[in-house]
């Protein structure tokens, strides 16, 4: 297996002889420029995608693309895999590999390529499909010419550009075309250009785009997306069709008005024996609100989320009676049903489009089809109250880390409106705990804790309740207290407050030889419980912005007995570390000669800081680590 440095000391070696032989360039690994080498796992040789857009329900798309692949952490970036559904259909399929000096090692035809359901054992039904092969490499480096063609109906998803596909990947060449023979009126959004190396070409038909010698990218901790950074490229037809379904739209209110009449008109009908069980439900409800709890506490009792990706390309909702009927939807399919049955009840709500899990917002500045998931918002008289309608256990009006913070598109029968979803910022993601500990003669820790988690803290914990004895054991002495040797839970309690969206914990621990003791001394750890050690990574040349993704603050107040035999000489001083990017503090009160008060607080706040900032940041969080690990020392009577 060939190092870096080795392929770059070897390019010294080889290049005149290999040009001599006159073979394909791209092809042969010895000859990458070393600055393409350096913090890559893989190149991009040669990538290129063609298009053209033939009519409204006419599209052709060809990719061919040459990767170089130099270790294994470089596989991800050559995967040869095509999808295509009942709408499209693959024409051209092939693959080959070659060795660091270009010759072929493997060949696939498209009878070679396994073919296989693009989803998971989750999903109930789904027309998506992917061939593929699963290559494993006998050596490095090594070089995939992957090509593709498909053709399909469906326009509404023209496929968009990424010429530097992540982390760890350079770029040698990558271009991407676009023919618009018929002249259809199309837009394009490029983002984060500045700073990179395209070359641009436009006409009212053509659209050629590339990129060439492009050094790859390192990760850096606490930083920005990697889609908030590198280049990327969308295209839009204000004409389209998506699974024969025509569309027109070049704006937000206009697309979001076509997904009503297309997608959502028709699908809302409630059987009437459901209609007059939820009536009966609500008929003493006193406002809307509590109308919608009681409906969203039906719709949570009664039905269960499975995948389904069906109907208009996986972004038609199955109908609400059906949904009714068989007592599980996805996303969709139970968000559509949640409205469904609101309607019925008075409650005005819109089914909303969003991102889910990595906080993404919706690009209101380019309506196209865009999003991974639905949620239901409710207007409430302006103060907005959205619902996750595919959990079984979330509270009402409680979006957690999935969907909090971003901009989305809510859905009504006028059109799309861009709006955000509800922040959980800094201190609203708050823990306190609150121990009495005790020390014992022999180095023991007996205490008893009382924790009360809100905001996303609270989301990082509710769904304990659900877990078994020894589910939830394993979690608190391998993920939690970690750090705490012989640690043991004697007995607990789980209180998941839906209404007021907090989650208790009340813990009986015991922990075996945590204090070391010696013939005169007794030195244990203050901060039993909350132990942040977190220090950021060190990074001699940052090169991107620092970004706190979470903001949150933990309390803290302990008391601690110690020992009958053993006193307090001397607390550690009270210290206070106050910077833009959060607060800590701790601080010691002597009650008796015995026992006496630790109180800490964390607060971590959310936002984005120079890449000049980031040393300031580290300097922060080293110092709390050292001062996590306060050790006191007491001596005997």
């Amino acid at each position: 297996m060939f190092s870096q440095k080795k392929i770059i000391f070897l390019i010294s070696i080889f290049v005149f002889s290999l040009n001599v032989l006159g073979q394909n360039n791209e092809l042969i690994a010895l000859l990458i420029p070393s600055e393409l080498i350096e913090d890559a796992n893989a190149v991009v040789r040669n990538s290129s995608v063609e298009i053209t857009i033939e009519d409204v329900d006419k599209m052709v798309v060809t990719k061919r693309e040459v990767v170089t692949v130099l270790n294994k952490l470089g596989n991800s970036d050559a995967r040869i895999v095509e999808s295509y559904d009942d709408d499209t259909k693959i024409t051209d399929l092939s693959a080959i590999i070659y060795d660091a000096f270009g010759n072929e090692i493997k060949k696939y035809k498209e009878r070679d390529f396994l073919d296989v359901s693009a989803v998971d054992g989750g999903t109930l039904y789904s027309d998506s499909r992917v061939k593929y092969v699963d290559y494993n490499p006998v050596s490095y480096p090594y070089t995939l010419v992957f090509e593709s063609t498909y053709k399909t109906s469906s326009t509404g998803f023209i496929p968009s550009w990424f010429p530097v596909n992540g982390y760890y990947v350079s770029v040698e060449k990558s271009s991407y075309k676009i023919h618009n023979p018929n002249a259809i009126s199309w837009r394009k959004k490029e983002a984060n250009f500045k700073g990179f190396n395209i070359e641009k070409s436009e006409s009212e038909t053509e659209l050629v785009y590339t990129i060439k010698n492009q050094k790859a990218f390192e990760y850096e901790n606490s930083s920005l997306s990697s889609r908030d950074f590198l280049p990327m490229l969308k295209m839009a037809l204000d004409k389209f069709t998506l699974k024969g379904v025509y569309g027109e739209a070049n704006n937000w209110k206009e697309f979001g008005k076509w997904m009503h009449k297309s997608l959502l008109e028709g699908r809302d009908i409630i059987d009437e024996t459901t209609k007059k069980e939820i009536l009966d439900l609500v008929k003493d409800a006193k406002s809307s609100l509590e109308k919608a709890k009681i409906i969203y506490q039906f719709m949570q009792n009664k039905t269960r989320y499975i995948s389904v990706q069906v109907g208009i390309g996986g972004w038609e909702p199955i109908a609400a009676n059906l949904v009714d009927e068989v007592g599980y939807g996805d996303c969709k399919g139970l968000a559509n049903y949640t409205k469904a049955l609101l309607d019925v009840v008075g409650v005005t709500a819109y089914y909303t489009v969003v991102y889910a899990q990595e906080k993404r917002n919706l690009d209101k500045g380019f309506a196209s089809i865009q999003g991974n998931h639905v949620i239901i918002n409710l207007p409430n008289n302006g103060k907005d109250i959205w619902l996750e309608c595919t959990s079984q256990t979330a509270p009402f009006g409680f979006l957690g880390d999935f969907t909090d913070d971003r901009d989305v598109l809510v859905i009504t029968p006028e059109g799309g409106i861009i709006k955000h979803t509800t922040q959980y910022k800094d201190d609203v993601n708050l823990q306190t705990t609150k121990a009495d500990i005790t020390l014992t003669d022999t180095g023991d820790v007996n205490a008893s804790l009382d924790i009360v988690s809100k905001g996303t803290q609270y989301d990082d914990k509710y769904y304990l309740v659900d877990f078994t004895e020894e589910e939830l054991f394993k979690n608190y002495k391998s993920r939690v207290w970690s750090y705490n040797n012989n640690l043991e839970i004697n007995t607990y309690k789980l209180t998941n407050n839906k209404d007021e969206v907090e989650f208790t914990e009340n813990l009986n621990i015991t922990i075996k030889d945590y204090a070391t003791i010696n013939e005169n001394e007794y030195l244990f750890r203050v901060n039993v419980f909350n132990n942040n050690n977190f220090v950021p990574k060190r990074y001699r040349n940052r090169v991107l912005p620092l970004k706190i993704d979470r903001g949150f603050k933990d309390v803290d107040e302990y008391k601690i007995n110690l020992p009958i035999k053993y006193n307090i000489t001397s607390l550690p001083e009270n210290t206070e570390l106050e910077t833009k990017f959060g607060v800590y503090k701790i601080s010691f009160e002597k009650l008796n000669d015995t026992s006496f008060i630790y109180k800490r607080e964390l607060s971590i706040k959310e936002g984005t800081h120079s890449k000049e900032d980031y040393d300031e940041y580290r300097d922060f969080r080293k110092k709390v680590a050292k001062l996590e690990n306060i050790r006191i020392a007491i001596t005997k009577k």
